[in-house]
């Protein structure tokens, strides 16, 4: 093999060598292009083409809708010339066919079928209406299960044959079985039940809302029973009323006890009642009201009010004036023949009369206002109560000897002092300013002065009071026991001191006294001629005593240091 590649490769060379330059550029050439050509091809097969959202064209004003619908999503949507919203894989495109559907964004004259991925055709007509079913059941079970929060779909059609007759034709049906996601409402939100509701039936031929059932497969209960959920509507707006009303009566308490504590702090003020009552239902009333025309406005700088209103202005006048003198006609059949007339008439005829009439009608204008209004909701009245705590004042003071005032239990002796009425009556306007007061409504603000039950924070304040007394009353004790306890240390230690003095002045003495005795002992043996001999320990205590003479002559403030270590040693 080796010799086989030796062989073609010298062969090649030999020819290559062999070749002019322009044969040369022609090979390479050809090369270059070979290896062009083949990374267009792989770029372009590369490339993923475009799916169709629809499989049909979308109007401009629709298709401006989708595009900004996925967008919104970040999806990239593309129109071509046909005018085909194009996105760009498979699975995008099933996905957003299920949602624009749920959503309304479906193209208008859509074909239904086109949402459905439908298998091949099989020989018999029995075969081809089950593979249909179950292709339609497939593809509603796929879009469905490419919503969000949908974990698994279960679809069951019923295509019933197509009949002669409108009224003997059966209807279309579905059954659907929903698995929702962990955590997700989409079988608890109204909005999204009826979205799920909406592409099951523009997915399937021929059915309606109300042939589409909807059970939730983890509750095995009915999600799109819309009857039952406008009670349950019902109920969650009840709960919406009473939330406002309470927000409300939490505002207007608010605002009344910001009022009062500023000035009677915040114990002394509580509510007792705070009570709204609220029309939610809509009501709309049109009024009409007429009012002069104003001929002259009001000059601002005169101090009073100088302009003119007419009630109404004359807009056109019509007058009648008539006047008759004569005889009356009577009418009379034909020649010879009389009439047929009353015969209070005929006894008339030939009578000369006369008649005047006059009559005047003017039209006036004046100025009317139509208002059209619609309240929804107002407050039919507000009951508010209100209580005031007077003022305790405590402590009291004895005024001879200026000392607190103790009761009979040992606390506080306290004074209540009431709200005057015409507090009271001030308080009231406040509050009732405070609710915006409405006379003409009902409302109801009540504000009183009752005491209130406050025996805890004087027990508490009681009990302070005393244990803060006995504290006193112990510190007080504690320092004379204390003074006591020093002076007796220092009279202790003053006469032990006294005691040591006088020992030690003693005990001086005593050594003073024999230190002289034996000094005059050896003085007078001395004299007489005798010779002394002193012991081993009077010769030390000689030694030691001249010693001690001769460093206190020379070191005088060493020895007095030594002194008193002695003395504080003792």
């Amino acid at each position: 093999m080796n010799e086989w590649f030796e062989k073609t490769f010298g062969t090649i060379k030999e020819k290559w060598g062999k070749w002019t330059i322009v044969q040369k550029g022609i090979l390479i050439g050809i090369v270059v292009l070979i290896i062009a050509a083949i990374v267009v091809l792989l770029t372009v097969s590369s490339n993923k083409a475009a799916v169709r959202l629809f499989n049909s064209p979308v109007e401009a004003s629709q298709r401006r809708e989708i595009v900004t619908r996925l967008q919104k999503d970040g999806i990239d949507a593309d129109v071509d010339s046909e005018g085909y919203v194009t996105v760009d894989n498979e699975t995008i495109a099933r996905k957003y066919r299920s949602v624009l559907v749920a959503e309304g964004y479906e193209p208008s004259e859509k074909d239904p079928y086109a949402l459905f991925d439908t298998q091949k055709w099989s020989r018999t007509e029995f075969d081809n209406k089950v593979n249909w079913q179950r292709a339609q059941e497939s593809a509603v079970e796929q879009h469905l299960e490419q919503l969000e929060g949908i974990r698994s779909a279960h679809v069951t059609l019923t295509l019933p044959d197509e009949s002669l007759f409108s009224a003997d034709q059966n209807p279309t049906t579905a059954s659907v079985i929903l698995f929702p996601k962990q955590g997700s409402d989409v079988l608890s939100s109204r909005t999204k039940v009826k979205g799920i509701q909406h592409l099951v039936m523009r997915s399937v031929e021929g059915l309606t809302e109300d042939n589409i059932t909807i059970f939730n497969g983890e509750t095995n209960e009915e999600v799109n029973n819309f009857a039952d959920m406008d009670a349950l509507d019902k109920i969650n707006n009840t709960d919406k009323e009473q939330k406002l009303i309470r927000k409300l009566e939490s505002e207007y308490s608010s605002a009344v006890l910001k009022a009062l504590q500023l000035t009677y702090g915040d114990k002394r003020v509580k509510i007792a009642n705070m009570k709204i009552e609220m029309d939610m239902s809509d009501k709309s009333s049109t009024s009409t009201e007429y009012t002069g025309i104003k001929v002259k406005d009001d000059n601002p700088e005169t101090p009073w009010d100088d302009s003119v209103v007419e009630a109404q202005l004359p807009l056109a006048t019509k007058r009648i004036n008539k006047e008759f003198t004569g005889t009356g006609y009577n009418p009379e059949g034909p020649a010879g023949v009389e009439g047929q007339n009353p015969p209070n008439y005929v006894d008339m005829s030939n009578v000369v009369g006369k008649s005047t009439e006059s009559s005047e009608e003017t039209n006036y204008v004046m100025n009317q206002k139509v208002s059209s209004m619609t309240e929804s909701p107002q407050i039919q009245r507000v009951t508010v109560s209100v209580n005031i705590d007077g003022s305790w004042t405590y402590p009291l003071y004895d005024p001879e000897t200026h000392k607190v005032r103790i009761s009979d239990s040992g606390g506080y002796e306290r004074q209540y002092t009431p709200i005057s009425d015409e507090e009271i009556a001030k308080v009231t306007r406040l509050v009732q300013n405070a609710v915006g007061y409405n006379a003409t409504r009902g409302d109801s603000v009540t504000v009183i002065n009752v005491p209130f039950d406050r025996t805890d924070q004087f027990k508490e304040e009681d009990a302070q009071f005393i244990k803060s007394q006995n504290t006193r009353k112990v510190i007080f004790i504690s320092l004379i026991a204390v003074a006591i306890l020093l002076l007796l240390f220092i009279l202790f230690r003053f006469i032990s001191r006294e005691i040591e003095r006088r020992k030690r002045l003693r005990e001086e003495e005593l050594l003073r006294r024999q230190q002289q005795e034996r000094e005059q002992a050896l003085w007078d043996a001395k004299e007489q001629g005798m010779e002394v001999t002193l012991s081993v320990e009077e010769r030390k205590r000689a030694e030691l005593q001249e010693n001690a003479v001769a460093m206190a002559k020379e070191h005088p403030e060493d020895v007095a240091m030594l002194i008193r270590t002695w003395l504080m040693e003792e």
